[in-house]
């Protein structure tokens, strides 16, 4: 199995609701310790890790939503069709598909994108 440099570990409050969820985004289980509440989830190369909420790695007291500032941005090869996909199966959207510029130095680029909020709150960015 390939890890990716940086993959984000997500404090949930219930591993099971959390996992569901992501398993009905489309996501798949690389791996899990059930015995530990953790999970190893992958979609399209985008790769994250659930696990629920324990002394380990809380630097203060979550409460809903958590993750506020952050947004998880993960590229989808038809992000216009997953978008679909969800909507059809009755996701909320955070905000719906749009297309948004973004500079990057001296040229711009155009991202379809759109972004749902999971169990607690964190912030899913899909995009192409």
């Amino acid at each position: 199995m390939k890890f990716n440099k940086l993959i984000p570990e997500l404090s949930v409050t219930d591993i099971n609701v959390s996992k569901k969820f992501y398993l009905k985004l489309g996501f798949k289980v690389m791996y899990e310790r059930v015995e530990d509440k953790f999970v190893f989830l992958e979609l399209e190369g985008n790769q994250i890790m659930l696990e629920e909420i324990n002394a380990n790695w809380n630097t203060g007291k979550l409460t809903y939503p958590f993750g506020r500032g952050i947004n998880i941005s993960m590229s989808i090869s038809d992000v216009a069709k997953f978008y679909q996909t969800l909507k059809d199966k009755g996701f909320k959207f955070f905000k719906e598909l749009m297309v948004n510029e973004y500079q990057v130095n001296d040229e711009i680029y155009q991202d379809k994108e759109f972004l749902i909020q999971d169990p607690d709150g964190y912030l899913l960015r899909f995009n192409d």
